[in-house]
């Protein structure tokens, strides 16, 4: 420095200096900082998109060939395809789905373990059985679609349409015997709301899975049997089942002969069987909306439309929020008709 400036001037001047470099280097610093807060950011959603990073399960909790078994195998060709990864089914029946989504609702929340299966296990499962906290918090992802029930009579009762079935169960000491492919299935559930809405005298055999169910059903061990169009149709094509109803508000084009309850002399009733997607609890948001827009956009392919409505099953994607709200309402009318028939886990 000049000569001119005194030590002190020059010292003040000294601290000057040292002072404006420090507030340079706490600028630059929290520059860099906010650089690597935007950074990170950035890189939040795009390790979302990495998803998946391994091979997928679609895990369905009932026996193979029915039609969430259908919708599953026909989801998982489509997604492995979109996703360039492995897309696998996995059956895990038992206890009226309650084995396989236990499963899901205890695997890791990655979205790489998802469950396919049909509104009993989201609305009625855990209510009947305690054990099953776990999978009330299944994370929704999607309802998928709508599978149209059936009325059938089998050989052991001879009746041509629901009044006279509704006429023979009251003739009959013991009523008329059902199948159902469990306790709290949806063959189950509507059995009874038939039941509590006609009177009907009629008692439940429970068996595990459909097949087995139509095995006895058409073997006459049992008489009468709610159960999906598709498993159903090709008994009644061949004679051997008589189908009286329609379970939903709309005749079914693969048997447009057949009645609605409504139009058979049941008017009133509510509800459908539908099958949703959903993924273990605490499963990331990102995860789960990349899940409902890909799902969403494979069930609107031409081909996947006309695929399942070969095997009378409509599409029908939906929000998350649809999925929850359509879980929250059902759960309400069901249990109406659990209460009712008190129907009790196995």
């Amino acid at each position: 420095m000049p000569d001119r400036f005194s030590p002190e001037q020059q010292a003040a001047v000294g601290n000057r200096v040292l002072c404006v470099h420090h507030r340079r280097r706490r600028v630059i610093a929290l520059a860099l900082a906010s650089v690597t807060v935007a950074w990170l950011g950035v890189l939040a959603p795009a390790h979302a998109q990495e998803f998946p990073s391994q091979p997928i399960k679609l895990v369905v909790p009932l026996t193979p060939g029915g039609s969430n078994d259908v919708l599953a195998r026909t989801l998982a060709e489509k997604l492995s395809g979109l996703w360039h990864q492995s897309v696998i089914v996995e059956n895990r029946p038992g206890a009226s789905g309650n084995i396989g989504a236990d499963a899901v609702a205890r695997a890791p929340a990655g979205g790489h373990t998802l469950l396919v299966a049909p509104n009993n296990v989201f609305v009625v499962n855990h209510s009947l059985s305690p054990r099953l906290e776990a999978a009330k918090d299944l994370a929704p992802v999607t309802l998928l679609g709508t599978v149209p029930f059936v009325l059938v009579a089998g050989s052991s009762a001879k009746v041509g349409s629901v009044k006279e079935l509704i006429e023979l169960s009251k003739s009959r000491p013991a009523g008329l015997s059902y199948a159902s492919s469990g306790i709290g299935s949806p063959h189950h559930l509507a059995a009874e709301m038939f039941r509590s809405m006609t009177g009907a005298r009629m008692t439940h055999v429970p068996y595990k899975g459909g097949a087995p169910a139509i095995v006895d059903l058409l073997g006459g061990q049992v008489d009468v049997q709610f159960g999906a169009i598709n498993q159903l149709l090709p008994h009644i094509r061949d004679g051997k089942l008589k189908a009286l109803a329609i379970v939903g508000n709309e005749r079914v084009p693969l048997v447009p002969d057949v009645p609605t309850l409504a139009e058979a002399g049941v008017p009133g009733w509510q509800g459908e069987v539908w099958v949703g997607l959903a993924a273990p609890p605490r499963t990331p948001p990102a995860i789960i909306e990349r899940l409902n827009r890909d799902v969403r956009k494979v069930l609107a392919q031409p081909e996947v439309q006309a695929r399942m409505a070969d095997q009378g099953i409509v599409l029908k994607g939906s929000t998350i929020a649809q999925m929850a709200q359509t879980i929250e309402d059902d759960t309400k009318r069901w249990a109406e008709v659990i209460k009712e028939a008190n129907i009790k886990a196995e």
